[in-house]
């Protein structure tokens, strides 16, 4: 499956979707993209990471930078739909303390009452 980023703006929430695999190869792509979208001036920003097939510890660096940026800008960053193998390296991590996750992206959403 080929690298994508595609988004769009529902109610107070940018929606990104994120589709492919993140890895070493693609990271840079996913970087550029998604910063660019935190860069957009939305208050949340909602990773939809249902099309995502497979993330690794560079995919996670990613998010790490995604979500460094975004609490420097006052940018909230959720994510939704995220697969359980990411979800349990989140854990691990720790970083789902500051990445939270939900099941959908209208749970993401409203989870702080931006949609």
């Amino acid at each position: 499956m080929e690298s994508s980023v595609d988004a769009s703006v529902s109610g107070m929430c940018r929606i990104v979707r994120v589709g492919g695999e993140m890895d070493y190869e693609s990271a840079p792509f996913f970087r550029a993209r998604l910063l660019a979208e935190i860069a957009r001036g939305q208050r949340c920003v909602v990773l939809d990471l249902s099309a995502l097939s497979f993330c690794d510890s560079a995919g996670l660096n990613v998010l790490v930078a995604v979500w460094r940026e975004a609490h420097a800008t006052g940018v909230v960053v959720v994510l939704a739909c995220v697969a359980p193998s990411l979800r349990r390296m989140l854990s691990i991590t720790g970083l789902s303390d500051v990445l939270p996750a939900y099941a959908t992206v209208a749970e993401a959403g409203a989870a702080g009452g931006w949609s």
